[in-house]
């Protein structure tokens, strides 16, 4: 299994590239393109939260703390908040993530368990597609699309060293196929995984099917005698 340096190394520099092709690409502009690399190599952390040690999870969700806020802050000007009202839901929302979230999310969940999956990794991007409130869509994707690819890089990383190359014969270690997986030992926690995965689903189709039924709006064809 990689170490956790070893995936921020990792996912950093798969952020840069991320944050390239968004430059190249899609010609954005500077902020949604160290957006987008920040949250790749976010991503690429993710699945450390259901580690058995304590500095991951800590520095974590000391990060998710101050980032999920901090993407709401376009939602929650949306609904006409005070910038006092603003202020106070975002340090409600660091302290719920920091000392809430966090504590019921050891619990619950088991080192390389249903965190460390496939449902997981469409979890984690579907969050940021409807925290992410910027009316361009293709940057809601975009910024999805980020941490996905970040989370991916991490299962893929841990199969790859879940693999022994060396010598005549290609030995497994005991976590293989532990990471890139789409249900778990645990019915309750495959469930519960697929469960939340329909939800975020169900919201973001309701956000995103209004507007795929909008056509620009052409002038009717002249009819024959009219002036």
């Amino acid at each position: 299994m990689a170490s956790y340096q070893g995936h921020l190394a990792y996912a950093s520099i798969l952020g840069a590239a991320y944050g390239c092709m968004g430059a190249l690409q899609m010609d954005l502009d500077w902020g949604p393109v160290f957006l987008g690399a920040g949250l790749t190599t976010l991503g690429g952390l993710l699945p450390d939260l259901d580690s058995d040690s304590g500095v991951p999870i800590r520095e974590l969700f000391n990060l998710a703390g101050v980032v999920i806020p901090l993407l709401l802050l376009r939602r929650l000007h949306r609904h006409g908040f005070s910038i006092e009202e603003t202020l106070v839901l975002v340090g409600a929302a660091f302290l719920l993530i920091r000392f809430g979230v966090s504590r019921l999310f050891c619990r619950l969940t088991v080192h390389r368990g249903m965190f460390h999956s496939i449902p997981a990794m469409l979890i984690a991007g579907l969050t940021v597609f409807l925290i992410y409130q910027s009316p361009d869509l293709n940057l809601r994707l975009y910024a999805s699309g980020a941490v996905m690819l970040g989370f991916l890089s991490h299962l893929v990383l841990d199969e790859l060293y879940s693999v022994d190359f060396m010598g005549a014969r290609v030995k497994l270690n005991k976590f293989a196929g532990s990471a890139l997986k789409f249900w778990s030992s645990s019915r309750l926690a495959t469930f519960t995984t697929y469960l939340l995965l329909g939800v975020l689903i169900w919201a973001a189709w309701r956000e995103v099917a209004p507007t795929m039924g909008e056509q620009p709006s052409t002038p009717a064809p002249a009819t024959p005698g009219s002036t």
